[in-house]
């Protein structure tokens, strides 16, 4: 904008300094050759009526060249021609005039009874010619047949208005220089609240709401200044209510979960019972008895995934990182859900790293999970190490090597719609990808019932924590999602593959305590 500024004060005095220079030069050179063509023509007026009072016509050359030599001398340096049909007489026998006298001024001084003048350039030089007719004295005016005319050199005129215009000239270098200081100044009082202004922006933007700008003066400016400090001070209150509310949904929560937890353990304990016992119940209330397990399970686990969902959002969660076999890992994930024979492996021994084990199986359990209830077989699980400019696996980049784990599946993959929203909280896919039977759901609930279990002594996820059922809480792929960013990775979703299903892609940053690397 400095920029900017400066150039339009700049083209501006110099457009204005041209103009005025123009209109200087042409009013200056009108007034030069104004009064140098009235008093050539006043004097040869005076002159020839002063000297052709007591000249005889018809002349002969002689009477004629002293008309013109009389007329001479009384005029300066003009060069006079006479002119009487076919007589000329000229005041400087050495002059040439016949390319300065033109012959429509010749015309135009024959033919009338005023005087008449002409500007004219001969080579390359100006000369303003004046000419008169000589009328008789009585009453009539009749022309008399004489004709004079008088050249007078307009080069000192030229070269005055010229000089002038130089002088013009020279000054359009200081104008515009003190135009561009003038600019700086001014460009300099307008930015300089613009700068701040936008320093103040940048703060706002970057988290710091207590930034302000000071107001100074009535101008535009400090309105705009007034409003910015105004509306930051809208927005810091807004956000200060918005974070106590948020302060006091998180302790809500956090505080029904945990007051439920306590009622939630007796209740399991009497569905179990009931459960062990349902084969001695007639059907109807067998089967009510394994609904109401499977719900208290389902309501126990919602529970566990709120409480764990409470503690990402106050920033409570914590890793209790160690050097972890990742392929050891997951395997003990899908052997204590029993998982073993429904899922093909490829894990390739010796992949070391440090995690928090614990939470790395809620992320195993939950997205091999999802693949098996609402995908289709064979589900893979993809263990591998990937260096920096890792392809095209998803959340690769350069900076070091990364941990890429992959759950995939060959089901009717997830709609659009659903790969955005996916790790959303609540967030369930449309019904049509599920693809689980009442066996099936009833395993599933038993499964979940038993990966249930009390929190890490840490404050960290209990052995089944995030684990969504066939009926879960909607919260497990969120807490899948939190427990990755938290290791400083990610999950990305490849919601359709070419040959079918969908595919999800655990990416961890590779850090290790041993020789190749160190945490």
């Amino acid at each position: 904008m400095r920029v900017r500024l400066v150039v339009t004060f700049v083209l501006v005095a110099l457009l204005s300094a041209v103009t005025a220079t123009a209109l200087a030069y042409r009013d200056a050179r009108t007034a030069v050759l104004q009064r140098t063509q009235n008093t050539a023509v006043d004097d040869l007026r005076e002159r020839v009526a002063a000297v052709a009072a007591g000249f005889d016509l018809p002349p002969d050359q002689r009477s004629l060249s002293r008309f013109a030599a009389e007329v001479s001398e009384g005029l300066g340096a003009r060069i006079v021609v006479a002119r009487h049909q076919d007589l000329t007489a000229v005041s400087d026998a050495y002059a040439d005039t016949e390319g300065r006298i033109t012959a429509e001024l010749r015309a135009a001084v024959r033919a009338g009874d005023a005087t008449r003048f002409q500007r004219v350039e001969w080579r390359g030089e100006p000369y303003l010619v004046v000419g008169t007719p000589v009328t008789y004295a009585d009453g009539d005016r009749r022309t008399s047949g004489l004709e004079v005319f008088a050249i007078t050199d307009l080069r000192a005129e030229r070269d005055d208005t010229e000089a002038l215009l130089d002088s013009v000239r020279e000054g359009i270098v200081p104008v515009v220089a003190v135009a561009a200081l003038l600019a700086l100044l001014a460009a300099g009082t307008v930015l300089r609240p613009v700068r701040k202004l936008g320093r103040a922006t940048r703060e706002l933007a970057a988290g710091d709401l207590g930034s302000r700008v000071a107001v100074r003066g009535h101008d535009e400016l400090a309105d705009l200044a007034r409003t910015f400090n105004e509306t930051a001070g809208a927005l810091q209150s807004s956000d200060a209510e918005l974070r106590a509310q948020e302060a006091k949904a998180r302790r809500f929560v956090a505080d029904v979960s945990h007051e439920l937890r306590t009622p939630l353990a007796a209740m399991a304990m009497v569905a179990t019972v009931l459960e062990e016992d349902a084969d001695q119940l007639p059907p109807d209330a067998a089967r009510a008895a394994r609904t109401v397990g499977a719900e208290t399970a389902r309501l126990s686990r919602l529970v566990e995934d709120l409480m764990e969902i409470s503690r990402f959002d106050a920033g409570a969660a914590r890793l209790n990182a160690s050097e972890t076999d990742l392929a050891d890992t997951v395997r003990a994930s899908l052997a204590l859900r029993g998982w073993t024979d429904r899922v093909t492996l490829d894990l390739p021994e010796g992949v070391r790293a440090v995690v928090d084990r614990r939470r790395v199986d809620v992320i195993v359990a939950n997205l091999v999970g999802n693949a098996l209830r609402h995908g289709a077989p064979p589900v893979t699980v993809t263990l591998a190490v990937v260096r920096a400019g890792g392809g095209d696996v998803p959340g690769v980049g350069e900076g070091g090597e990364r941990v890429v784990l992959e759950v995939a599946d060959r089901g009717p993959g997830l709609p659009p719609e659903a790969r955005e929203r996916v790790f959303d909280r609540f967030y369930k896919a449309d019904e049509a990808r599920t693809r689980t039977t009442a066996a099936t759901a009833t395993t599933t609930a038993t499964a979940t019932a038993t990966a249930t279990g009390p929190a890490a002594p840490d404050g960290g996820p209990g052995p089944g924590a995030g684990l969504d059922g066939g009926q879960g809480s909607g919260l497990g792929m969120a807490i899948a999602l939190e427990n990755a960013r938290l290791h400083g990775g990610t999950i990305e979703v490849e919601a359709q593959r070419p040959g079918g299903g969908a595919a999800f892609t655990l990416v961890l940053p590779l850090r290790r305590t041993d020789g190749e690397g160190e945490e």
